[in-house]
C-alpha cells in the first residue's frame, strides 16, 4: 500500500500519475468501508491499471467492446434502468429507493459501493449475459463495464459536490424544468433535483405523494412541461414496478388474491375518491386518464402476479376459483390501450393450467364425500377456467368418476327416492351439456349419465307405475309431462322413451277433447289449454308440428 486518501478523485489521479511516470508496473485503487455489524472492512476495487493485461487476439485489439452501454449516459436509458432494477431489486427495496434515485444520489451510490460483492456480482451477471452473444472475453467486458460504471459514479459525486442538482423547494420545479428544457443533460439534472427533493420521505406512500405533488406543478405548455412530466412519471412507474413498494402501499393483505383485488381497483380507478393515500391520489390521475406509464406499470404487475406460481387463495381451491373469476370479470372492463385482450387471455390460461394439474384436482375432489358432489366440484372448476387444452385435461377426470363403482352404488342402489336420484342425474347432465368441454367429451358425459338414469328408471319401472296409476290417456300424458317439467328425464334414452309414451297417449281418439274439458275446470279457454299443451310438449322435446299432427281430437 502506497497511500491512503479520503478523496476518491485524488486517489485515482495519484494512481494515474504513478503509472504515467513509470514509477510502478501496476496500480489499484480500492475503497474500504467499515461494517458496524460485523466489525470487518468491505473492499471494493474502483480503479486498476498496469502492464499485466488480459491477453487478447491481436486481430481483435481494435474491435469495440460488445457492451450494452458505451458511455455513462447510456446507463440512464430506459433499458439500462430496467436491467438495474432486476439485478438490484433487493438492495433498492432495503434502501427504499428507485433506480433513478440510486443513479442520481451520491449518498445512495456510496451505500451501493459499500456492498462490495453485490456491486461486482451485478457487473459480472451483465458481462456473462453479454459475452454469450459475442466473441469478446468475459474478463474484458467486466473491465470495460467497471470503467464505465466508475465514470458514471464519479460524475454523480462530482456534480453533487458542485451543486449541479441543487435544492428545489416546492413550487420551483416548473421554473427549473423550463430553464433546463433546452439543455443536453436536462433529464439528468432534473432527475437529480427530483431525487434530492424526495429524500425526506419516510416511506413509499409519502414518496409517492411527493412525486404526485411535483406533477401538480407542471407548466402550462411547452418543452418544460413535457420534461417535468416524463421525469416525474418515470420515477412513479419505478415505484409501482417494485414489489416491496407495492406491498407497503397496499398494506397487509389476507393473500395474493386480496392484494390483486386492490391493484385491479386501482388500475380501474375505482377508489379515486377514497382517502389521501398515495394510491388514492394515483387513482385520481388514472380516472383522468393521466400517467400512462404508471398505469402500464400497474397493469404489468397484475399480469406478472397472475402468471406467477403463487396461489391467490392458498387454503381453498373454491376461493381460488371465485377470486380468479372475480378478477377476470373486472379486468375485462379495463382492457384497451393499457391492457390487451390477448395478454389477459394468456395470463388467465396460464393460471388455469396450474389449477387442472392432477395433484390440484385430486385434492379438491378428495374433500367431497358423495360421488355426485365430486362431479359438481369438477364442473365448478370448468366454469372458472379458460383454455381448450385446460378443459380437455379436466374432462379426463369426469368419465372415470362416472364409471366408478362408488358412483354406480350411489345412484343405482341408494335408499334415496328414485325421483331424487333421477333429478340429480338430469341436473348433472344439463351442466355437462352447457360446459365448455369439447363436443365429443360432452357427448360421452351426457350418454353415460343418461345410461345411468335409464337403468334406474328401468329397475324402478317408474314410467310403468305412472301409467298404471292413471286411468285415462289424458291423465297418463299429463303425469309424464309433469315428471318432465320436474326435471327427471335425462336427454337420450330416457327422454326418448318418455316422448314415445306421450305421443302414443296424445294420439288416442278423444285425447284433445278430454284434455280441454279437464283444463276448463281450471278456467282455461280452449285456445289457452291447447297452447299450454303445445308448450309442455316442447319442453319434453316434441316440436309444435309433431305435437299438433299427433294430437287426436
Amino acid at each position: 500500500m502506497l497511500d491512503v486518501s479520503g478523496d476518491r478523485a485524488s486517489a485515482i489521479r495519484q494512481a494515474e500519475t504513478l503509472m504515467s511516470a513509470g514509477q510502478v508496473t501496476g496500480v489499484k485503487v480500492v475503497k474500504e468501508t467499515y461494517n458496524n455489524e460485523t466489525g470487518d472492512y468491505l473492499t471494493l476495487k474502483i480503479f486498476e491499471d498496469g502492464v499485466n493485461k488480459i491477453k487478447t487476439d491481436p486481430a481483435q485489439e481494435d474491435v469495440p467492446h460488445a457492451l450494452p452501454c458505451f458511455k455513462p449516459d447510456d446507463l440512464y436509458s430506459y433499458h439500462a434502468r430496467a436491467t438495474m432494477a432486476r439485478l438490484l431489486g433487493d438492495f433498492l427495496a432495503r434502501q427504499k429507493i428507485t433506480v433513478t434515485e440510486l443513479i442520481h444520489r451520491a449518498d445512495a451510490l456510496e451505500k451501493f459501493e459499500a456492498t462490495g460483492t453485490l456491486y461486482q456480482h451485478a457487473i459480472q451477471k451483465v458481462a456473462v449475459a453479454q459475452a454469450a452473444s459475442t466473441t469478446t472475453p468475459v474478463q474484458q467486458i467486466i473491465k470495460s463495464l467497471n470503467e464505465l460504471v466508475t465514470k458514471a459514479i464519479n460524475r454523480v459525486y462530482r456534480d453533487a459536490r458542485k451543486g449541479v442538482f441543487g435544492e428545489v423547494k416546492p413550487g420551483g420545479f416548473a421554473r427549473l424544468a423550463d430553464s433546463l428544457a433546452q439543455d443536453s443533460d436536462a433529464s439528468y439534472r432534473l432527475n437529480g433535483a427530483i431525487a434530492r427533493a424526495i429524500v425526506p420521505a419516510k416511506g413509499w406512500d409519502e414518496k409517492l405523494l411527493r412525486l404526485l405533488a411535483i406533477l401538480e406543478e407542471l407548466p402550462g405548455a411547452g418543452a418544460g412541461r413535457v420534461l417535468l412530466a416524463d421525469c416525474t412519471e418515470s420515477i412513479v412507474a419505478e415505484v409501482l414496478n417494485g414489489g416491496a413498494a407495492l406491498h407497503e402501499l397496499i398494506g397487509d393483505s389476507q393473500n395474493l388474491g386480496a392484494a390483486l383485488d386492490v391493484l385491479v381497483e386501482l388500475f380501474l380507478a375505482r377508489n379515486a375518491t377514497e382517502g389521501q393515500t398515495g394510491l388514492a391520489a394515483l387513482a385520481r390521475h388514472f380516472a383522468a386518464d393521466e400517467l400512462p406509464a404508471a398505469r402500464t406499470a400497474i397493469a404489468n404487475r397484475i399480469m406478472a402476479e397472475l402468471k406467477s406460481v403463487k396461489n391467490l387463495c392458498p387454503n381453498s381451491l373454491v376461493d381460488e376459483l371465485k377470486t380468479l373469476r372475480r378478477i377476470a370479470n373486472k379486468l375485462v372492463l379495463g382492457q384497451g390501450k393499457y391492457l390487451s385482450h390477448e395478454d389477459l387471455i394468456a395470463a388467465f390460461t396460464l393460471r388455469s393450467k396450474r389449477l387442472v394439474t392432477h395433484e390440484s384436482v385430486s385434492a379438491h375432489l378428495a374433500e367431497a364425500h358423495a360421488p355426485d358432489e365430486k362431479l359438481e366440484r369438477l364442473f365448478l372448476i370448468e366454469e372458472n377456467i379458460i383454455g381448450a387444452e385446460n378443459k380437455r385435461q379436466l374432462a379426463a377426470f369426469a368419465m372415470p368418476l362416472i364409471g366408478s363403482s362408488a358412483f354406480e352404488q350411489h345412484f343405482l342402489f341408494a335408499r334415496t327416492p328414485v325421483v331424487e336420484r333421477l333429478r340429480a342425474l338430469s341436473a348433472l347432465q344439463a351442466r355437462a351439456l352447457r360446459s365448455g368441454f369439447q363436443d365429443i367429451q360432452k357427448a360421452e358425459l351426457a350418454n353415460a349419465l343418461d345410461a345411468m338414469a335409464a337403468e334406474i328408471e328401468a329397475r324402478a319401472r317408474l314410467l310403468e307405475a305412472v301409467e298404471a296409476k292413471a286411468a285415462s290417456h289424458v291423465d297418463k300424458a299429463i303425469a309424464i309431462l309433469k315428471l318432465c317439467m320436474a326435471g327427471l328425464f335425462t336427454e337420450g334414452v330416457l327422454s326418448t322413451r318418455a316422448r314415445a309414451l306421450v305421443l302414443r297417449h296424445i294420439g288416442q281418439p278423444g285425447f284433445l277433447t278430454g284434455y280441454i274439458a279437464l283444463q276448463k275446470q281450471n278456467n282455461l279457454t280452449t285456445e289457452a289449454a291447447t297452447s299450454e299443451l303445445v308448450r309442455n310438449l316442447e319442453k319434453l322435446g316434441i316440436n309444435q308440428d309433431t305435437g299438433l299432427k299427433t294430437l287426436a281430437a
